[in-house]
């Protein structure tokens, strides 16, 4: 490798030569590049006090051993202090016993450009300066010759890059190239041009920054685009909720079709007027029943709380308006099921009524008063042309169906069952009504001294007083003159007292067998009934229902 003070081009990182001729304003094309004086601190020669007349100085005495050592030291060349190779451009002058030291002269040579004296001067053994002392900031003599040869393109001297900002140990520019120095191969890191330092770390943050700002830009896009499906859900009522309806329905409502309202919305309108729980249930029912034909527009007559596969039934008859619709709820009695059959068909209550009053025309035994406990409840869709006594024969039918189903084919013992049946649906759970049908059955028997035959519904009472509920006077319990006072008369009432259902009548039909003559609902919410065997128990149970009815609305347990 050239060592020539002007041969830089032959330097080993030519790029990074080029990379600071192009960053410093100093170089040109056509001039080599040189060492700035201004960049480096001049020498200053030590104070007058440093060296010491040799005149005042007492000479040591020294033995022969020692002058010799000494001697044969001034003939060696310095290496510099703490320096493992020897120097190649400076040698340390050894005083002998009793001279003063010498200030180091460097050997004489060939007169050098101003360039190279700087840069050899710089590298003199001058122990404060050149030789690495730390008070100056020097790294170590081998630096200090690598600088020098190098025309301060390779030097690790961290004095100069302390000077020049370039000391920052961990700068995170790449390497740009590498360089010998004294024999070993050293990586050499380019100092950025100047105004476009590119640090990685810098670098990194920006990347981290850009991939932070996105995901929170994606994270509010996912959040809005959540807050719209959840808002499409909730308005078209899509999406979870309760399970379906078991049915049969409650009340009466007109759902009106709009024109152009396709499944989605007729779904969401359904589920909003409490007609279904589910649309999703509702959905699968309406495509499953099809069949080809689609829902019309128009009014239609349904119910609250009715089964998905039922509202989807009733939507897709040929014309909303050409049938007549009705739906017939549990517990209701007579009346009210007259008025249901006239809003749905505009058919006079007072017909159907009128009607009723002779049961015997629809098969019912001569004990039947009426048409009560006869009337199925469901939902029921005639023509229009539909006549009063043929849509009144329908709901005996279904009755004495259910019946027959549950093996009770005789007039006689369906109206007993359906008198238990009725008692059963107004005073129990659908989960205690064969428990129900099991104490009123050991209430009935001959051998019953529990209770003596007396079956003490307030249900039946009150219908015989012709108002609905279970408060009840001690006065109107002793009152025999009212044929459904099931306190003052033994065995069954005069006759049902309402609609009873198929599981109530199944109940009715199949008794459970239990040893209870008592039971009680002691949460109207809940439906939750205990039942005794004694009276005891059973008025222990009573003050139960009445702490609970305590702490309820007026009106709610009467």
């Amino acid at each position: 490798m050239s060592k020539h003070p002007d041969d830089w081009t032959n330097l080993p990182s030519r790029r990074a030569a080029r990379g600071r001729q192009a960053a410093d304003p100093r170089f040109d094309d056509t001039v080599p590049p040189y060492w700035d004086d201004d960049a480096v601190p001049e020498w200053e020669e030590p104070a007058e006090e440093a060296w010491p007349d040799p005149a005042s100085q007492p000479a040591a005495p020294q033995s022969a051993d020692a002058a010799a050592a000494h001697a044969a030291a001034a003939d060696e060349p310095a290496t510099g202090w703490n320096d493992p190779e020897p120097a190649t451009v400076v040698q340390h002058h050894v005083p002998a016993a009793g001279e003063h030291r010498r200030r180091p002269q460097p050997e004489a040579g060939p007169e050098a450009e101003p360039q190279a004296d700087y840069a050899a001067g710089a590298a003199a053994e001058d122990t404060h300066y050149a030789a690495g002392a730390t008070d100056r900031g020097w790294e170590a003599a081998d630096d200090a010759h690598s600088y020098a040869d190098n025309r301060g393109y390779a030097a690790v001297d961290h004095g100069y890059a302390a000077n020049q900002g370039y000391a920052d140990a961990n700068q995170g520019y790449a390497d740009d190239g590498q360089i010998y120095h004294d024999g070993r191969l050293d990586f050499f890191e380019d100092e950025p041009a100047a105004g476009r330092k590119r640090p990685v770390r810098t670098k990194k943050r920006a990347r981290r920054r850009r991939n932070t700002i996105m995901l929170v830009v994606f994270a509010v896009f996912a959040a809005g685009l959540v807050g719209v499906v959840l808002f499409l859900q909730n308005l078209l009522g899509m999406g979870g909720g309760p399970e379906d309806y078991a049915g049969p329905g409650e009340g009466q409502v007109t759902f009106t079709v709009e024109e152009g309202a396709g499944p989605l919305v007729i779904a969401g309108a359904l589920v909003e007027q409490d007609i279904i729980s589910n649309s999703e249930i509702f959905l699968g029912e309406l495509a499953s029943q099809a069949d080809g034909r689609e829902v019309q527009p128009g009014e239609y007559q349904m119910q609250y709380k009715l089964p998905a596969a039922d509202a989807a039934a009733i939507l897709l008859e040929d014309v909303g308006e050409k049938v007549s619709y009705a739906a017939i709820n549990r517990t209701w009695r007579e009346e009210e099921v007259f008025a249901a059959l006239s809003e749905g068909t505009n058919i006079p209550a007072s017909e159907f009524a009128e009607l009723a009053k002779d049961p015997q025309q629809f098969g019912l035994p001569k004990q039947a008063r009426n048409l009560e406990g006869y009337l199925f409840p469901g939902e029921y869709r005639w023509p229009l042309e539909t006549s009063a006594k043929d849509i009144l024969s329908e709901l005996v039918g279904n009755t004495v169906d259910r019946l027959t189903k549950d093996g009770i084919s005789d007039p006689q013992e369906q109206f007993r069952v359906l008198t238990i049946a009725s008692i059963i649906e107004a005073e129990a759970g659908e989960a205690d009504y064969a428990t129900v049908a099991g104490a009123i059955q050991n209430r009935l028997k001959p051998d019953n001294t529990e209770t003596n035959g007396l079956i003490q519904s307030d249900a039946t009472v009150t219908y015989g007083l012709g108002r609905k509920g279970y408060d009840i006077t001690p006065e109107e319990k002793a009152d025999k003159s009212n044929p459904y006072n099931t306190y003052a008369h033994t065995g069954l009432p005069a006759g049902p007292i309402n609609s009873p259902g198929g599981p109530a009548i199944d109940a009715a039909a199949s008794p459970a067998d239990v040893p209870y003559y008592y039971w009680v609902t002691v949460n109207l919410d809940t439906g939750e009934t205990k039942f005794a065997e004694t009276l005891e128990q059973h008025n222990a149970y009573t003050k139960e229902y009445q702490q609970w009815c305590s702490t309820q609305k007026e009106g709610r347990c009467s």
